[in-house]
């Protein structure tokens, strides 16, 4: 591909540590903006650390180039992991962890001297993080898939809890029941729109019949 000959690579050494941590400003803020576990300062160095063992593997001339790019993933691979934690039912972090390794491959493109495809890759990451959110909120609108711990009297509420979903048209699965001496609890799996997932939660608060829920 023409964009990729030699007179379109950026040879300047100091410049290109400049444009990989103005790159990785850019997707930090994005995360910073909506508040996650790892933010404006954590992609900066990022893309600049890629961008700077990049450079040095080129400048100091290691026999097999590869390998230490190699390497830069593996690191970026633990740091991605310490961002993915499982939460109630639920594991959170997973494109926090996703965005590293892509601003670790976008400061490595810097790095070499391929700026183009940095910033190519740069803007279909925002492009991501940010537009694609809207699509995947109007499909949770349609098919939203949650998570209940409901708390009944005792286990022949279940099918009292079953018709409550019936009603609200919400399609349901039991995972898991937890016995005790003062209650049954089951989890549930439910999906249908998120309209109905509100219904159903002003039903379970009003409901004398359900001891507590969480979700």
């Amino acid at each position: 591909m023409d964009f990729l000959q030699d007179h379109y690579i950026i040879k300047n050494e100091l410049l290109l540590i400049l444009i990989s941590v103005i790159l990785g400003l850019f997707i930090g803020a994005e995360r910073e903006y909506r508040n996650k576990s790892a933010g404006l300062r954590t992609f900066i160095l990022v893309c600049f650390g890629a961008c700077l063992f990049t450079i040095l593997s080129i400048k100091i001339g290691v026999d097999n180039p590869d390998r230490l790019a190699a390497n830069i993933i593996t690191g970026i691979g633990f740091l991605g992991a310490g961002v993915i934690f499982k939460g109630d039912n639920k594991i959170e972090g997973i494109t926090t962890a996703t965005t590293i390794w892509a601003t670790a491959s976008i400061g490595m493109a810097v790095g070499s001297g391929y700026v183009y495809i940095a910033l190519l890759g740069t803007t279909l990451v925002l492009l991501i993080l940010s537009a694609l959110t809207y699509l995947q909120n109007f499909i949770d609108n349609y098919n939203k898939v949650r998570e209940y711990k409901i708390a009944v009297t005792d286990s022949q509420d279940i099918k009292y809890c079953e018709n409550i979903f019936k009603e609200n048209n919400l399609r349901y699965q039991m995972l898991k029941q937890q016995y005790s001496q003062e209650s049954f609890t089951i989890i549930w799996r439910l999906t249908g729109k998120n309209s109905h997932h509100e219904e159903v939660i002003g039903r379970l608060v009003n409901d004398p019949k359900i001891k507590a829920y969480q979700f």
